[in-house]
């Protein structure tokens, strides 16, 4: 409900470095925001040192997360497990899931098991139990020593459940013609990107729609690249076909990226919220998983995918088009909405769907409603001049002093450190004297 604007985004980093995020947490703040609910976000600012103050203000902490357990994360979860040790009212994280490869090795464990362990424990002690996303989770917090069903429970991703019980995937009649909407990602096989490359040589009414923060600033701002190399199998600069022909949106908020979707005949991408979106779209999709993180969430809810391990060079986007199920999420969706709003009641949590399935008041609809959302930004390549010497003149300069003050900052750190250690090598110089002068002494009273 801020409305931030791109340069704001950028230069503050609120989604997170993943604009996917917003669809999640669009979702918890639907649910859960009623009329008696206040709910108000910290940006992924976590602060053990604030502990008091939400002590203070708040009824009860909560924590949408995804792949929260990897390691570029622990970081992250230590300063989590500080803050949560500190509080005294309720905490409940609603959906976690693991980082780890296609076939992961649970049994083998991962180098921040100890940390994920802490974190766990430190939740329990202030919620009824965890909502994490998928099977492959729950088996990896039962390897820990945690009990499914007591401590923990899959429920998904809450984005499914965006809009409530009913999920209608609307029949579509696709042609070389239809509009696609096409997600990908860099850290996808080759044979995938080759896929989604040719998919999107296929239907060329296509919109790709990135996610990653460094593309909000390619697709703003026109640069830097998103990667040094040469890559001819995914848009990493704007000189690359989908920027310069205008084929880019990347999405400031969750209502316009479901209004955009919905328009489309088809989603397909190795993007999990990507497809996501779509699906509570009710648009057709294809949903290629990549890791385990999306492999449980799309085995879960029933998400019309294929398998990367499944695609050739000679596989075409018609081809699975013509084989694939596209109503199956909805097979799983009732049963799992109701697990989802049975998890929130175990946590004692009010929602908007305490009285009725389809509530005829919801409260953050009528708060959008009242606000001009902002739209997709569009590459800077088709811009007019005018609107490209706003977007330089509002981030640039900006950027600039921020930079500045983060090298004033560093400059800083490593002063105050290497001050630490000329401390410590004069107290150690002073310890060696002594030690030396009273070894001296031993020596002459032999």
């Amino acid at each position: 409900m801020d409305n931030f604007d791109a340069s704001y985004m950028i230069l503050n980093n609120s989604i997170g470095g993943n604009v996917g995020n917003l669809i999640y947490q669009y979702s918890v703040f639907r649910t859960l925001m009623t009329e008696e609910t206040t709910i108000t976000p910290d940006y992924y600012k976590i602060d053990p040192d604030n502990a008091d103050e939400i002590n203070e203000k708040y009824d009860c902490y909560i924590i949408p997360l995804a792949d929260a357990f990897r390691q570029d994360f622990v970081p992250s979860l230590r300063k989590y497990t500080k803050l949560i040790k500190k509080l005294t009212i309720p905490v409940v994280v609603i959906g976690v899931g693991l980082r780890a490869p296609f076939e992961p090795k649970l049994n083998e464990g991962f180098p921040f098991d100890k940390d994920v362990k802490a974190f766990v424990e430190a939740v329990l002690e202030k919620s009824n139990i965890i909502g994490v996303r998928g099977e492959i989770t729950a088996k990896y917090l039962t390897r820990l020593g945690f009990r499914e069903g007591i401590d923990h429970t899959v429920i998904g991703c809450p984005s499914m459940y965006s809009f409530g019980r009913e999920l209608k995937i609307r029949d579509t009649t696709i042609t070389k013609d239809s509009m696609v909407t096409v997600n990908s990602s860099l850290l996808s096989p080759k044979n995938v990107l080759d896929f989604i490359t040719r998919g999107m040589e296929e239907f060329p009414n296509h919109y790709f729609i990135p996610q990653w923060m460094k593309e909000m600033k390619l697709t703003y701002a026109g640069s830097p690249p998103i990667s040094e190399k040469e890559i001819d199998n995914y848009p990493i600069k704007m000189s690359d076909s989908a920027y310069m022909d205008n084929r880019v949106r990347f999405f400031l908020n969750a209502p316009t990226w479901i209004d955009f979707i919905k328009e489309a005949d088809l989603s397909f991408g190795a993007r999990l919220h990507g497809n996501i979106t779509a699906t509570i779209a009710g648009t057709p999709s294809i949903i290629i998983p990549k890791d385990a993180r999306m492999r449980e969430l799309a085995d879960y809810h029933g998400l019309t995918q294929v398998w990367h391990n499944e695609i050739t060079e000679k596989t075409t986007l018609s081809e699975l088009i013509e084989t694939s199920d596209f109503h199956s999420p909805e097979k799983n969706q009732g049963h799992n909405f109701d697990h989802f709003i049975s998890f929130l009641e175990k946590n004692n949590l009010e929602h908007i769907y305490q009285d009725s399935l389809e509530p005829s008041f919801v409260p953050l609809d009528e708060k959008l409603a009242e606000i001009q959302l902002l739209l997709p930004l569009t590459p800077v390549s088709g811009c007019g001049f005018e609107e490209m010497v706003e977007r330089w003149e509002s981030y640039y300069p900006i950027a600039e002093k921020k930079n500045v003050q983060k090298q004033k900052e560093l400059k800083a750190k490593i002063a105050a450190k290497d001050k630490k250690i000329k401390r410590q090598e004069a107290t150690l110089n002073r310890k060696a004297v002594r030690l030396a002068l009273k070894t001296a002494d031993l020596i002459r009273v032999k």
